[in-house]
């Protein structure tokens, strides 16, 4: 594809929230009735900024091929957990397994390798690239240029508003626009596993449908998805199970079904 440029990556250093909160509840035991392919396990996690004890004694699991949600507040730790996992923060303690193997310890672009990609927060595309050039970036770990190419038709199948604004720089694409790139930046990688964090923030209700529909569309292929989400309601509708993040803490966890009935949840986080 002779319109494809080659793009010289530059690492994105996001910004961390300190939290100051301390839990005042255990979380409950919700390493049970595990299903046999685990696709990710995170077992008694700590992170620290600092000084702030951010994430505490955190435990979880993801099944291949669920949506898993994390709710909670802003502050609860739901971002660090995201960033745990993809290597942007390091944990003070605890372990993380991915498809069997340890990589608590693991640099960034090796957890890319092995198959998880991480959406972030504001969707941070690079502004000053085109859609192109940003979903080459998602695709620099990869060397087969005939899939390369092939996988970025197939995003532009998936999400026609970038196919449309192809040679169109990033930074002037409107908020849905970029949320979509960005998701679609993240597919580039050929994940397994995919971090999405917030991916409704700051769009339109009709854009916010678009966004699931996109993700009901992506479990329909067998992407894994870990979704951390402002919009419980919506989270919960899509999820398989959620796990709900209080002051760094996970105070409760079960089925998607059962925890959009339950009247804490309601009370707290569906209004």
């Amino acid at each position: 594809m002779s319109e494809i440029t080659q793009l010289s990556l530059t690492r994105i250093w996001v910004t961390t929230k300190h939290i100051n909160h301390k839990c005042t509840q255990m979380n409950t035991d919700i390493l049970n009735n595990k299903e046999s392919f685990q696709i990710l396990e995170i077992k008694d996690l700590y992170v620290n900024y600092g000084g702030i004890e951010a994430l505490q004694n955190i435990n979880l699991y993801i099944n291949n091929g669920e949506v898993v949600t994390l709710i909670g507040a802003n502050g609860a730790g739901k971002t660090t957990t995201l960033r745990a996992i993809s290597k942007i923060v390091n944990p003070r303690q605890g372990k993380i397994m991915y498809s069997g193997r340890n990589i608590t310890r693991r640099q960034a672009h090796e957890v890319v390798q092995l198959g998880i990609a991480h959406c972030p927060e504001g969707r941070r595309v690079l502004a000053r690239q085109t859609v192109l050039d940003n979903l080459l970036l998602g695709a620099y770990i990869r060397s087969n240029q005939t899939e390369v190419r092939n996988d970025i038709q197939q995003q532009f199948e998936m999400f026609p508003r970038l196919a449309q604004r192809r040679h169109q720089l990033a930074g002037t694409l409107s908020g849905g626009e970029q949320q979509m790139l960005a998701i679609a930046r993240a597919l580039m990688s050929k994940p397994k596993l995919l971090l999405l964090d917030e991916p409704s923030l700051g769009l339109a209700p009709t854009i916010v449908r678009e966004i699931f529909s996109i993700i009901q569309n992506l479990r329909a292929r067998g992407v894994t998805i870990l979704l951390v989400e402002q919009n419980a309601n919506l989270a919960l509708q899509i999820a398989d199970r959620g796990y709900v993040l209080e002051a760094g803490c996970i105070t409760l966890s079960g089925a998607a079904s059962e925890l959009i009935t339950d009247e804490r949840v309601k009370k707290a986080y569906l209004g």
